[in-house]
C-alpha cells in the first residue's frame, strides 16, 4: 500500500471532504491546495496522479492527531522524512485515543486475531528487542477494521431482505 492508498482509506472511513483535509493540514502548519488532495486521491493510472511524499503524509497524520485529540501546547512535532507502516499504525493509534484491546478488537472485525504482546512489539522502537516490523496485511486489516467500525453499510446499500435472510443463514452482512 501507498501513502495515497492509506490517505484514500482514512479519507473514505472517515468520511472527510476536501475543505476537511486541507484544515487536518492546517492544524499540522501545513497549507495544501485542493488541486494537490484531488492528484493525490485519484488513482494509480490516472496522468493527473501525483504521490504523496513521506513528509506530507506524515504532516497530515499529525494534523489528524491534532484534530482527534487536540492540539499540544507549544512546538508540533517535526513530520517525519521518512514512514513505514509501524509509524503510520502508531500515529492512527495515537489519533483514535485506542488502546491496545481497542485494537484487537478493531482487527478482530476483519477476522484477524493477534495476541498483545505481537501488538506491543509493533509499536516498539525500531532498536529494540522485541521489536517487530509491521507487514502490510496488518495495516490493512486494521484500516478494514476501522471501515466496518466508522463506516458500517448504510441502511439503503442493504434491503431488508438481506437482513431477513442473514437472520436464517448466519451470514453477517456487516463482515462482507
Amino acid at each position: 500500500m501507498t501513502n495515497n492508498d492509506i490517505l484514500r482509506r482514512i479519507r473514505y472511513i472517515f468520511d472527510f471532504s476536501d475543505t476537511q483535509v486541507i484544515s487536518i493540514f492546517a492544524t499540522a502548519d501545513c497549507t495544501v491546495s485542493r488541486e494537490q488532495i484531488s492528484d493525490w486521491l485519484k488513482k494509480d493510472d490516472d496522468a493527473a496522479y501525483k504521490e504523496i511524499t513521506d513528509v506530507l503524509f506524515a504532516t497530515f497524520l499529525n494534523g489528524l492527531i491534532n484534530t482527534k485529540r487536540g492540539k499540544k501546547e507549544g512546538e508540533q512535532p517535526k513530520p517525519e522524512t521518512e514512514l513505514n507502516y509501524n509509524i503510520i499504525f502508531r500515529k492512527l493509534k495515537i489519533a483514535l485515543n485506542l488502546q491496545a484491546e481497542g485494537i484487537l478488537e478493531i482487527l478482530e472485525r476483519s477476522d484477524f486475531m493477534m495476541s498483545k504482546h505481537e501488538l506491543s512489539a509493533l509499536f516498539r522502537k525500531a532498536g529494540h528487542k522485541n521489536y517487530r516490523p509491521c507487514k502490510e496485511q496488518v495495516l490493512r486489516l486494521f484500516l478494514n477494521g476501522l471501515q466496518m467500525k466508522y463506516r458500517p453499510p448504510s441502511d439503503k446499500e442493504e434491503s431488508s431482505d438481506t437482513e431477513e435472510s442473514s437472520e436464517k443463514t448466519g451470514f453477517n452482512p456487516w463482515l462482507k
